[in-house]
């Protein structure tokens, strides 16, 4: 057997180690964050550390499997994964266990398995697959198909509902760019988080009139700034641009204005009728625009305390007075950073983002290597994925992000989440494996 043939030899050991690194230091904060001296086994099933070490037999299991199986059956099945998620992501609204408020949990003894994990390798390797049979998503139709691949499984996790999951797969968008989508695609994003956020900032502020009593909502005084700003851009093309070329610019000028009243008009409808009431107070909470006496930044504020106090070096293991007496909500999920920053301090925080960096970029390392379109799309999937967990979950413990439920990788407690990401890594690994004798 040749080099090119010996798959085994051709794994990438990197991966391997940085992934089992963070899948054991991981397991070592959630017994920290949910440490009981009554229950000291790290194997106790009736905790979350115990439970973890049982999802993480299972994703080592399900990982080794994966890397048994040819590389060209996951390209060759990857719409009927796809397939199986969605009817997984329907099933579990009609029989899914109820949990916070959302739908979207199957119940299996005294675990649950969560579908919307799944869709993020499932949408993956449906991406890859579809995009890697066209040259560059430069016409309508391949844009129009890739959107919709992205938005169904989102839609369906929206009805459980289940925002910071449905958010993860904004990643997706640096794929497609990545894949020939215009620059002015992510451009035209930004301006609309920009004015989001604004238009939030303006909620419910009154601009008074000039020579009159009456008020003018901020919301509409956005759209007129808006309106006015057009209106001189219009006039600086008649006096500046070649005649040839203005009615292009004028077209421009019309659609961006127009786009951006409705957007803005939309904003209003979508933050009241999409986000549900304790996530619109908490991203108001973040801008500023309500004060929180009922603590609802409670959780922000304590994990930010918590991070603080952890100083340079820390308290030391199972030494952090705010982890060990439980002041923060969710510290061994969403909140699992403040564990780490208070117990290992600046150099404990410092060390979890550059080792998941490191993740990153060696994934991305990978997929410039690959000989396999379909490969390097899908690693380029999965670093996009990782990449955006790691921001807004960090971010949101920090204070720099609002409050979505979004798991830190390896880290926050759940056994969905770690066999999702087990499985992303997996399917990776298979395909680099087969670099060298894989062209499609």
């Amino acid at each position: 057997m040749n080099a090119r043939d010996n798959v085994s030899a051709n794994f990438d050991r990197p991966i391997l180690v940085l992934y089992l690194l963070l899948l054991f230091m991981g397991w070592a904060n959630i017994y920290s964050a949910a440490f009981d001296a009554a229950h000291p086994s790290i194997f106790d099933l009736g905790k979350e550390y115990g439970k973890q070490a049982v999802w993480m037999g299972i994703s080592l299991l399900l990982g080794s499997g994966i890397l048994l199986i040819r590389g060209e059956l996951f390209r060759d099945a990857a719409f009927a994964i796809y397939g199986t998620v969605l009817l997984l992501l329907v099933a579990v609204l009609l029989f899914g266990k109820e949990v916070n408020g959302a739908k979207a949990w199957f119940a299996i003894g005294g675990f649950g398995i969560q579908p919307a994990e799944f869709a993020k390798f499932a949408t993956a390797l449906a991406l890859s697959r579809y995009l890697s049979g066209h040259k560059a998503l430069v016409d309508g139709r391949s844009r129009v198909i890739s959107t919709i691949l992205i938005l169904l499984p989102v839609a369906l996790i929206m009805l459980q509902p289940d925002t910071g999951t449905a958010l993860v797969s904004g990643a997706f968008i640096l794929v497609l760019y990545r894949e020939g989508l215009s620059g002015n695609v992510l451009l035209l994003a930004i301006l609309a988080a920009i004015l989001s956020v604004i238009s939030l900032l303006l909620k419910d502020t009154q601009f008074g009139l000039p020579f009159t009593e009456a008020a003018l909502d901020g919301k509409y005084m956005l759209m007129i700034t808006i309106v006015t700003a057009a209106l001189l851009a219009w006039g600086f093309t008649r006096s500046f641009i070649v005649k040839r070329e203005r009615r292009r610019f004028h077209t421009y000028i019309a659609i961006g204005a127009l786009a951006s009243v409705f957007f803005i008009s939309s904003v209003d409808v979508a933050f009241n009728k999409v986000l549900a009431s304790h996530q619109q107070d908490r991203i108001l909470v973040m801008l500023g625009q309500m004060e929180d006496p009922q603590g609802l930044g409670y959780n922000v504020k304590q994990s930010q305390t918590a991070i603080g106090s952890g100083g340079f070096s820390g308290k030391g293991y199972l030494e952090g007075t705010l982890t060990k007496y439980k002041y923060v909500p969710m510290q061994s999920t969403d909140f699992i950073f403040c564990t780490v920053g208070e117990e290992w301090g600046f150099l404990g925080t410092s060390f979890v983002v550059i080792t998941l960096t490191m993740l990153i970029l060696r994934i991305i390392q990978i997929s410039d290597r690959q000989r396999s379109r379909f490969t390097r799309i899908y690693a380029y999937c999965v670093a996009s994925i990782f990449f955006l967990h790691l921001m807004i979950n960090v971010g949101m413990t920090i204070g720099l992000a609002p409050v979505i439920g979004i798991p830190l990788p390896f880290f926050s407690y759940g056994g969905s989440s770690m066999m999702g990401f087990t499985v992303l890594l997996g399917i990776l690994l298979r395909l680099d494996a087969e670099r060298l004798s894989t062209l499609r």
